[in-house]
């Protein structure tokens, strides 16, 4: 990053906008800066499920893969930060759709409904998974549908089916379980 950010607060932003990566400014309580920062948030969640499996050398493979969509977060905070952008790609899309399919063909077909628990790093990716789905929701709400290309969404969309389908995974290590809801209770 070199001294791209030399010093971290400019008082630019005291006047309730903020600078969007092509010099434009805008509200900071505008529907696109709030989908930026649900993005972020979305992004952090990812990080604290990959802390939780940070103990677990067998979990690599699921940090590559949440390391992935970090990255595709990042990017796609990018395409939301310069008006017009499109970076999200069908074939980004794509690839969450084979690794859904990769996770989901080890799991037992769904008999009842998967309440958001198992272990700590299960319970996470289920908070993840709401939280992409409100991202998602804000992506359709945006100001104006330009500012978020349709892979985009359609990459959101996804992201909250690998992270219930991982959620789902990530119970069933070790020995755990899936903890459905109970109809008769």
């Amino acid at each position: 990053m070199g001294n791209r950010l030399s010093k971290i607060y400019t008082r630019t932003g005291d006047d309730g906008t903020t600078g969007l990566a092509d010099g434009q400014r805008v509200e900071k309580a505008g529907s696109l800066v709030a989908l930026m920062g649900e993005v972020d948030e979305l992004n952090s969640l990812l990080g604290v499920v990959r802390a939780a499996l940070s103990a677990d050398p067998e979990a690599a493979v699921f940090d590559e893969l949440l390391s992935e969509i970090q990255h595709d977060l990042f990017d796609l905070g990018g395409e939301l930060a310069i008006g017009g952008a499109s970076v999200t790609t069908p074939e980004r899309v794509a690839w969450l759709e084979a690794a859904i399919d990769r996770l989901n063909a080890e799991l037992p077909p769904l008999k009842e409904f998967v309440l958001p628990a198992g272990n700590m790093a299960a319970a996470q990716c289920h908070v993840g998974r709401a939280v992409s789905r409100r991202v998602e929701r804000h992506a359709w709400r945006v100001e104006s549908p330009a500012e978020i290309g349709a892979e985009s969404r359609r990459y959101l969309n996804r992201l909250s089916d690998l992270l219930f389908v991982l959620a789902r995974t990530l119970a069933r290590r070790g020995g755990g379980h899936e903890v459905t809801w109970n109809r008769a209770r």
